[in-house]
């Protein structure tokens, strides 16, 4: 008798087993075509979320002033976006193409006239003799100079029309992104409630604290990028105007869209620099040289001032998560690493705490 139930128990669990297995494995398989599906737009739907949720507070200051129309909060959010997205990198894709396109023609016909370098030019440190001596070169014989140079120029432009097409496919991408926020936030509640819930699931006592967490480490992150960028390309535009240098808008833009995509400000800023030295008087020069050194590495101090206000972490560890997600992943991982890294200092303080306090009632215990 007790063999008989012992060989029905068995069974029982081998089927118990096999049930489970080919469960997991149907959700395994289910999940994994959800995740195919919707890979080629996971990018754009990230971006969204990070974009909604850094944006929200705006939205409700917005809702409040338009009298509780969310609806043409969001639409402003959005044309407000766009315009200063696709405006800017549109001006500097056509202004890119039509100088490159101008070029070729005038290389083509060969009108180009190079002017001859100051003599000033010859007195930089480093590269001035360098300098002078291909100006010069170029000044007199420009076919010459160029033919001299045509492997690192066809490099150059290479390089050029890859990041002109890159910046295009980025254009459109933010564009699409900030669409998909306006949608998110209008849903903003309920998403909220999804993802506390999901985080419950998880961490049933630390689930909501984990969420918010995840929530002001966006907006923090954003504060220190978006932030930073904003007042990098207003201190570059000051210099621009104030020297009244040609397109001094356009310089401005792209300064802004750099910063953004964490390039760095000074490979736009010291060519500009290198050009103003060659036709303003020194000290002016040395002055403007000065002033734009600063704006390029003023990053390095306002985005540890700017990353970890408002959420509950140590700055330095959100400016680690953000740089190393970067480097890992991209720009996207700027908010991921900062999220991931967050999420596991809460996780691990929180089994510290909990640890002491179990070390802390046990000694209590025995000294009763």
């Amino acid at each position: 008798m007790d063999k008989s139930v012992e060989i029905g128990d068995s069974q029982l669990f081998q089927k118990n087993m096999m049930t489970s297995f080919i469960q997991i494995a149907a959700i395994v398989v289910l999940v994994s075509f959800c995740v195919m599906t919707v890979g080629p737009f996971s990018g754009l739907v990230i971006w969204g979320v990070i974009l909604a949720v850094a944006l929200y507070p705006l939205h409700l200051k917005l809702t409040a002033a338009l009298g509780g129309k969310q609806k043409m909060s969001v639409t402003t959010i959005i044309v407000a976006g766009l315009v200063l997205v696709v405006w800017p990198g549109w001006i500097m894709i056509e202004s890119t193409i039509t100088s490159i396109m101008t070029l070729a023609s005038d290389l083509k016909a060969g009108t180009i006239v190079v002017p001859p370098p100051a003599d000033k030019v010859a007195e930089w440190p480093l590269i001035g003799d360098r300098l002078y001596n291909v100006w010069a070169a170029a000044a007199s014989n420009f076919a010459g100079t160029l033919a001299e140079f045509e492997p690192q120029l066809r490099q150059v432009s290479e390089w050029l029309v890859r990041k002109i097409g890159a910046i295009a496919v980025s254009v459109i991408q933010m564009a699409a992104s900030i669409i998909i926020a306006g949608v998110v936030m209008l849903y903003a509640d309920s998403g909220y409630k999804l993802s506390s819930a999901f985080a419950k699931r998880l961490s049933p006592i630390r689930g909501q604290h984990l969420t918010d967490i995840s929530i002001a480490t966006i907006r923090s992150v954003t504060n220190g990028v978006l932030g930073v960028a904003v007042i990098q390309a207003a201190l570059a535009g000051i210099g621009f105007f104030v020297m009244q240098i040609p397109h001094a808008g356009i310089l401005t833009a792209i300064v802004l869209i750099t910063s953004i995509i964490q390039v760095p400000a000074l490979l736009i800023i010291a060519p500009v620099v290198v050009w103003v030295f060659s036709f303003a008087a020194p000290l002016p020069a040395t002055l403007f040289a000065v002033y734009a050194l600063c704006v390029a590495l003023s990053d390095n101090i306002l985005k540890p001032i700017l990353l970890g206000r408002g959420v509950d972490l140590p700055a330095l560890l959100v400016l680690v998560g953000a740089l190393g997600g970067m480097i890992q992943f991209g720009i996207i991982g700027l908010f991921f690493g900062a999220i991931i890294l967050g999420l596991g200092y809460t996780i691990i303080s929180d089994w510290v705490q909990l640890a002491d306090g179990d070390v802390a009632a046990a000694d209590n215990a025995d000294e009763g």
